[in-house]
């Protein structure tokens, strides 16, 4: 293959990361969650986007999404690496409304969906597992542990969740 022949082959699937720049992704609900105004039961739910930029050619990014019955609101639980280079726990917790965010222009699948009163149980089990984690302070891309190192983690000590990671979920392993 000639030089100018690589150079654009090596534009084009450079343009064709998806969000080159995070600050304007979309970071817009999917709807693709059970509204917490409206879904009394308790709800866990197990969401993966393609990772950010050229990472999303080949792995994901995973968290879940706890809401207890009766709430107006989910809790997040996720692993991200930029809040450790910032000198943050990569492990964080926040509610909000809209679990279902696009992960920086990635929209969102849901990996597991669980209501009503065995989700209702396995949520405290999930907020100990969550408590737990041994690396909330530690981000590593490969292989772990990462995003989709503490969800893992998490069924593992939550095995009644039946969570199973996908392929795609790279660095799901570093938890056995």
């Amino acid at each position: 293959m000639n030089k100018s022949l690589t150079i654009v082959a090596l534009a084009t699937l450079v343009s064709a990361c998806s969000n080159a720049d995070w600050r304007t992704a979309s970071r817009e609900p999917a709807g693709i969650a059970p509204d917490p105004q409206q879904e009394q039961e308790a709800v866990i739910e197990v969401y993966g986007a393609d990772a950010f930029s050229w990472r999303g050619w080949f792995a994901i990014h995973t968290w879940i999404a706890t809401k207890e019955a009766g709430a107006s609101e989910y809790k997040v639980h996720e692993v991200v690496g930029w809040r450790v280079e910032r000198g943050q726990p990569a492990l964080y917790s926040y509610h909000t409304e809209t679990p279902d965010r696009y992960w920086y222009g990635a929209k969102p699948e849901k990996i597991l969906s669980l209501k009503g009163e065995q989700a209702a149980q396995l949520i405290p089990k999930i907020n100990q597992a969550v408590q737990n984690y041994p690396w909330k302070n530690e981000y590593s891309v490969f292989p772990g542990p990462n995003s989709n190192t503490f969800p893992a983690w998490v069924s593992l000590q939550v095995p009644e969740l039946g969570l199973e990671m996908p392929f795609s979920a790279i660095g799901s392993g570093y938890a056995n």
